[in-house]
Parts: structure tokens; sequence; C-alpha cells
């Protein structure tokens, strides 16, 4: 807050001008998922994907603009398509199979048009639910029975700065062939150091927590 004294002699009594400075800056930012993502500034949600996670196939990028002060900690929940707890996709169908994630961002400083923040194995992310443990169920005609998931809540206050995320594992990256981008990639030009990111294994982790902060 910045206060200005104005005195004017001879004239009426001093006034106090109050005047708002706003440390926010101007973003805009691309995202591609498989198959979803939101993300959020503290609580407040930025940009949730405008394709809903129950939406087989939901390949799309995202391209937004967001106001953020610097050193702000953005929070993602990314998510790839599955039917149930098993993890698998197309379940009954001759394709069942397990489904595959992956994510890249990359984020630009309006007022520069410089990249000031890309996905790298920096991120710090959490897998809250993994499935299946046991891939040999992947053709089970009871999937639902047969595998094994692991599922966890969203730790409290987990979007909050000041939360202590040093015992997340840090993203991996994963290469563009190993995640085979589909619609909405190819129509943004990518920064070179924007990579793919997702948890070790891009078939059984199937939703994820990830945090970074903004330079």
């Amino acid at each position: 807050m910045l206060f200005l004294l104005l005195v004017a002699c001879g004239g009426p009594s001093p006034a106090v001008v109050s005047d708002n400075v706003s440390s926010t800056q101007q973003y805009r930012a691309d995202a591609w998922a498989d198959n979803w993502f939101a993300m959020y500034i503290g609580d407040q949600l930025v940009i949730e994907d405008s394709v809903s996670i129950t939406t087989e196939r939901s390949f799309n990028a995202e391209s937004f603009s967001f106001d953020a002060e610097p050193g702000a900690t953005l929070s993602f929940i990314l998510k790839d398509f599955k039917e149930t707890d098993s993890g698998l996709e197309y379940i009954g169908q001759s394709n069942q199979q397990m489904g595959d994630g992956g994510f890249i961002a990359q984020i630009i400083d309006q007022s520069s048009n410089e990249t000031v923040l890309v996905t790298n194995s920096d991120w710090k992310c959490l897998t809250i639910h993994e499935a299946p443990l046991n891939k040999d169920c992947a053709s089970s005609s009871n999937p639902d029975a047969d595998c094994r998931f692991m599922a966890i809540p969203e730790p409290d206050g987990w979007k909050n700065p000041e939360f202590d995320d040093s015992s997340w594992d840090f993203g991996t990256q994963h290469s563009a062939e190993a995640v085979r981008p589909k619609d909405g990639y190819d129509d943004i030009q990518w920064d070179s150091q924007a990579a793919f990111i997702w948890g070790d294994d891009l078939e059984s982790d199937n939703t994820l927590l990830c945090r970074v902060t903004m330079p």
C-alpha cells in the first residue's frame, strides 16, 4: 500500500490518498494433457481442461492467460482416463487395456514475451491413484476384482504455498515417442526446454498432484 500526503499551503486540510500497487504480472500459458488437467493458484481455480476426464481419447491443448505474482506457487491436478479403480479403459471390449498419461506446459511473461517456466524434472509430483499394480490383470474378464490399486486422498492444504512437498517425488521426464501426443499438441510452438512429465510409470500412474514455483 502506497500512501501519498498532499499539502496545499493556505488551502484545505492535508488529505491522505491511498494507491494500491499490484505486484501481479500477466502471463500466457499453453498446456497439453493425456488426458486432463486443472491448474490452481492457491485455492483459486485458474483453468480446467475443457474436455471432461470422462471422455475417452480426450486429447486437446489449452492456451490461456492469467495474472500471478512472481514467486507464486502453481498447483496442478493431472489425470489419465480410467473407467474404474482397475486403471483400465475399454473394459469388456476387444481393446481393453491400460491407458497412459503425459503432460507438457509452458508459461510466457506477456510483457517480455519470454518463456519463464516449462514442465521438467524440477516439478514436485505425488501420485494419488496407481493402477493396476499387477499389470497382468489387463486382460482379465473381471478387472475390478482382479486388478489391485493404490488410492490416497489429496493431502490437506497441498495447494498452499507453504505446504511442505519435500517428501514428494520430482516429476519424471518422458520422451515424446513414449507419450505419443495427439490432437492439439502440434498446434503449439513449444519451447525447446519444455518436457513431458508424469510419474515414473505412464501406464499405471493415473492421478497426480504437481506443484511448481514461478520464478
